[in-house]
């Protein structure tokens, strides 16, 4: 049998029986395939390919330290899992699919997209081209990653088996933290505050280039989103550690929050423009301010497992960092980004936990529409 009439029979199984793949059950695997675009907290492995002195990399420990069955670094800015790893095994899947750059390299990239997925997240990268220019893959190359990505599918299985997997698809969307962060800087460089318009203009870029990605997938055949807002970024060690209270600043949860109102908004009007889409909204910000630490387990929200300095936030996770000695216990493993079972818990929480975590839907309700 020829590479293409292989592969277009390993499509219609997965489509239309389901498969073992990767050591998972038929049964559990509630989408044919995931498709992830983000940032760091969604990220495993691209931008360990990237070049450039500017690029984030978690390419060294302790990032990696309890990531199961290798406890070595991969690209995840995790001591194991993240976010995505996470959202994809409620799904049914081992962890999140490859990252776009390592299955390249790899040779390997058409039959991961057909079987599980791509990962196309980058660390630093934003909803804005200019944030973080250079150092990362922005959201609009995430988005043409794919739609090359798709082309070189049909070629293999042709346009109809693509379409019909990717309809049956989740399209896990996260991003917009470093677009706050590259914000608030910029209005410090030039030592004032945001004015009202200012954060209008803000805003209407960050929904205006969220709309573009959003319409350009479903044009490419996406049709199940599953959207994370941003969360209280003003609460994370390294936005703490500039308060002398170590509290958090309530500013940018306060422009993170109305992104977010803003960002539903344009969900529900989508919907209705763009017959067959269907999304479900995780509440990131919501979450965090409802979720009881203590009661979760967590004896530090404030502080880094691994860092240095005040809150662990002066400094980087890094090979002779100060690490905590349980990382099931801190909510953040570094001065950004949750730790492992923090992302655990938030990924359990949307994919079929309490209704005020997700709207309109769930992800579990959203991977079970035909």
């Amino acid at each position: 049998m020829g590479y293409a009439l292989a592969m277009k029979a390993l499509v219609a199984s997965i489509v239309v029986l389901g498969v073992v793949v990767a050591g998972v059950e038929p049964s559990k695997k509630m989408v044919p395939a995931v498709y992830v675009f983000g940032d760091s907290t969604l990220d495993v492995g691209n931008n360990n390919h990237l070049t450039g002195k500017e690029v984030p990399r978690a390419d060294k420990p302790y990032y990696g330290i309890d990531l199961p069955g290798s406890g070595k670094p991969t690209g995840r800015f995790s001591n194991g899992y993240n976010i995505a790893d996470f959202i994809a095994r409620n799904l049914g899947f081992e962890k999140s699919p490859l990252a776009y750059l390592v299955l390249k390299a790899r040779n390997y990239l058409i039959p991961s997209a057909i079987t599980r997925g791509v990962s196309y997240a980058s660390a630093g990268a934003g909803i804005l081209d200019s944030t973080n220019a250079g150092g990362n893959i922005p959201l609009s190359q995430q988005v043409r990653l794919f739609e090359s990505t798709k082309a070189e599918m049909e070629a293999a299985v042709g346009p109809r088996a693509v379409s019909e997997l990717l309809g049956r698809s989740l399209f896990l969307v996260g991003m917009g933290s470093n677009d706050f962060f590259a914000f608030l800087t910029a209005q410090a460089k030039q030592n004032r505050s945001a004015t009202p318009s200012d954060v209008a203009a803000f805003y209407g870029s960050l929904i205006s280039n969220y709309s573009a990605a959003i319409t350009d997938l479903y044009k490419l055949g996406a049709r199940k989103f599953g959207i994370i807002n941003v969360g209280p970024v003003g609460c994370v060690p390294r936005v703490r550690v500039l308060n002398a209270t170590g509290g958090c600043a309530d500013g940018i949860n306060q422009l993170a929050g109305g992104f977010d109102a803003a960002l539903q908004s344009l969900l529900a009007d989508q919907k209705k423009r763009l017959p067959g889409l269907a999304y479900s909204i995780a509440d990131s910000f919501g979450f965090a301010a409802r979720t009881d630490p203590k009661a979760a387990g967590f004896v530090s929200v404030d502080s880094a497992c691994c860092g240095g300095g005040r809150l662990g936030a002066e400094a980087d996770c890094l090979p002779g960092a100060t690490l905590c000695a349980d990382r099931d216990r801190f909510l953040f493993f570094d001065r950004v980004h949750p730790s492992q079972r923090a992302a655990m818990l938030g990924a359990q929480a949307y994919y079929d936990g309490p209704p005020q975590f997700t709207t309109p839907i769930t992800f579990k309700q959203l991977a079970q529409q035909s």
